[in-house]
């Protein structure tokens, strides 16, 4: 029998506001030139340059959005959208999407192809192929890189389970990776991947004083995942698949060893099952200590690395990501940030075709995210003569000074000064909420009875279950303390507080030195993607602000996503200004263009993507004056892209200058060689034609 799928978002009460549907579906079609249409007012004169927005709009055989499975929209190639605004009263439109080596491996695996078996799957917010390894989606954000002299400034685009990649600015192809695979390190060693496993930030930073580019690549040990087998394999009626998959991906090549081991210990006590993920990890011979580099990029050499540890001489352990780091004058911040990806979503989530399967582990595995941030911090004066993993198997190791606020954290920014070792710290806290998460297709409203969620809102990511925060912490970076705290929320503004954008550059190219205005965007409070899942898992999550009954009741009302200006001068917190967009309206992708003229560090345009209830737009305020309301509304009717993730704007664009370049044929060669026939084959002829011009040069 079929059951025909239901709808229940008819059980909202009347007039409560439903997530627009233009945020839920996307095309991945590549435009060259599309002049943009003025909706409503007019082009201010005086903004210039070109806004960068990435994207994910689904993958190669799902041909957009939404998927028909109801994976994760965060999951998808990443398009490239540049708007123009160097003619006056005119603002043009380019796309692309995002294609490295691996994005013509998955085209070339569909099925059908000669090379199914290879294909790759969505695992959460990852996509894996148990053969080839994982996806590299670059669909996250990008870094700028200004230039102090009269050249043009570089651009990557960034993923949090990959390297960085350069774009060519006027193409938006990308050019190349930043470091080769001899220089990056694997999350996990077995098996040898041709596309490495690589757990690196979506947000590193750029100091334009001394034109250095900071990231990070770790790993967690391998024993982290281990734990969660017992759970997985101890399910009945688990796929054979399952267990070779799990086989695969910790290197052991007996899958029937691991479900023996693994099925008998789920029935011990947890003592026994830890020395039975000993006695697995000494079969494997994988090497299992966690690892966090800190790395050093002069834009035109190779990386320099730095081991780090903590000051009693064992490894950083990051328990969730990296999402975000940060550079001051004298220190680099990093933050384990409040959400899983890597290899971990594949372990949670190996048979995802399998929706029982999926839904079982979830209840199994699924955690809230760590209650509170910790941050490390390195001094800049400590790195010196790091090693060049390209030619160098010799570690330099260097401390982190480590502490811990309350609250997670996904994104935080930082003061570049830092006056007599005093850091200043802006974090957006994201409480009880996980944007790893996403709706599935069996969970149910947070609302009794307890009816399935609406179909239409599959994918989406579930509401947050307590009110965001916003803090300002000053941190006394030579004794690693917090000295200074200031935590505010204010409802309805900061529901889903989470992109946020600033002035970044003044027209020197320089960053500045405090920042006195950030905006950011929040997400509102809708009770259509309210589920029972996320309320039961955040339910008794401390530090809650909004009692649970007061935050469902809140949500039947529906509070809209907003835009506001968050004021720090003076060591205080304050919403100066802000703006609510109309009920079933959504905000996201805030960037500032500077004023032309002007250093103000709010005076200048937000620009934003807005998802109506039928369409997606550009909106464009007046950085001083929000309340005043958009001044500009843009958008055109071929324009489909999804939920838009993060932005950057150049004052200039061109083809790339640059000779920095790792060409694909070599930086993959020693990882194909160790593959199959068969897939040797599938690079020389399916991957390695796409960049047969592909001969640069480090220098």
């Amino acid at each position: 029998m079929t059951e025909k799928p239901q709808n229940y978002s008819s059980n909202l009460p009347a007039g409560c506001p439903l997530i627009p549907e233009s945020i839920m579906t996307a095309n991945r079609c590549e435009h060259t030139d599309l002049n943009l249409e003025i909706i409503e007012g007019k082009l201010p004169e005086d903004l210039k340059g070109h806004f960068f927005l990435v994207a994910p709009v689904g993958t190669v055989d799902s041909g957009g959005l939404p998927f028909p499975d109801g994976d994760s929209f965060l999951n998808g190639d990443g398009m490239i959208y540049r708007l123009d605004f160097d003619r006056p009263g005119e603002a043009r439109i380019k796309t692309r999407l995002v294609k490295p080596a691996d994005y013509y491996a998955d085209k070339a695996t569909q099925l059908g192809s000669p090379y199914e078996k290879y294909g790759f799957r969505n695992h959460g917010i990852v996509r894996f192929s148990y053969a080839l390894g994982f996806r590299n989606e670059l669909n996250t954000a990008f870094l700028p890189m200004p230039s102090m002299d009269e050249s043009l400034d570089r651009l990557l685009v960034t993923y949090d389970v990959s390297r960085p990649y350069e774009l060519d600015t006027e193409t938006l192809e990308v050019v190349t990776p930043v470091g080769s695979n001899q220089e990056w390190q694997a999350e996990i060693n077995k098996p040898k991947f041709p596309f490495k496993p690589i757990l690196s930030t979506a947000h590193p930073a750029f100091d334009a004083d001394t034109g250095e580019m900071f990231t990070v690549n770790y790993g967690r040990s391998i024993i982290n995942f281990m734990e969660t087998l017992p759970a997985i394999l101890a399910l009945e009626g688990l796929p054979e698949e399952v267990y070779q998959l799990v086989a695969t991906i910790i290197g052991f090549f007996d899958a029937g060893i691991i479900r023996d081991i693994l099925q008998f210990s789920i029935q011990l006590v947890q003592n026994i099952i830890q020395q039975n993920i000993d006695i697995l990890a000494r079969l494997i011979g994988e090497n299992i200590n966690d690892f966090v580099y800190l790395i050093r990029w002069d834009g035109t050499g190779y990386l320099e690395r730095w081991k780090l540890l903590l000051p009693d001489g064992s490894p950083v352990r990051i328990k969730q990501t990296i999402h975000q780091i940060g550079v001051t004058k004298d220190y680099v911040i990093l933050m384990d940030t409040s959400f899983i990806t890597g290899i971990e979503q594949v372990l949670n989530n190996p048979w995802p075709k399998n929706k029982k399967i999926e839904e079982t582990l979830r209840e199994l595995l699924e955690s809230p995210n760590l209650p509170n941030s910790s941050v490390y911090l390195v001094s800049r004066w400590d790195l010196k003569a790091g090693q060049h993993p390209a030619y160098s198997d010799k570690e330099v190791t260097v401390i982190a000074k480590k502490l811990v606020i309350p609250l997670p954290a996904a994104h935080f920014l930082v003061d570049y000064e830092n006056p007599d070792g005093k850091i200043t710290l802006h974090v957006a806290h994201i409480a009880s909420w996980d944007v790893a998460e996403w709706i599935r297709k069996y969970d149910l409203s947070a609302y009794p009875p307890y009816h399935p969620i609406a179909k239409r809102v599959y994918s989406m990511e579930p509401n947050e279950m307590d009110i965001s925060r916003l803090g300002r912490y000053v941190i006394d970076g030579n004794r690693g303390e917090v000295i200074q705290s200031n935590v505010i929320y204010s409802s309805p503004y900061t529901w889903g507080t989470g992109l946020y954008t600033y002035r970044d550059r003044l027209s020197s190219g320089r960053q500045p030195k405090r920042l006195d205005n950030i905006y950011w965007i929040s997400f509102g409070l809708w009770q259509e993607t309210m589920t029972k899942f996320l309320y039961d898992l955040y339910k008794d999550a401390p530090y809650r602000a909004v009692a649970l009954e007061d935050l469902l009741d809140l949500a039947k009302q529906g509070v809209p996503s907003s835009l506001f200006r968050l004021h720090t001068l003076d060591d205080s917190l304050k919403i100066a200004d802000s703006y609510q967009f109309p009920r079933g309206y959504i905000g996201s992708s805030p960037q500032f263009i500077p004023r032309h003229g002007s250093e103000d560090n709010s005076q200048g345009y937000i620009i934003c993507t807005v998802f109506t209830p039928q369409n997606n737009e550009f909106w464009i305020f007046d950085g001083g004056n929000l309340a005043h309301g958009p001044l500009t509304k843009l958008g055109h009717q071929d324009l489909n892209f999804g939920y838009s993730l993060h932005t950057a704007w150049l004052p200039k664009i061109g083809r790339r200058q640059g000779s920095y370049n790792v060409p694909v044929k070599s930086d993959f060669q020693q990882l194909v060689n160790d593959s199959s026939p068969d897939i040797q084959k599938l690079f020389e002829y399916e991957i390695y034609p796409y960049f047969s011009s592909d001969n640069g040069h480090l220098g």
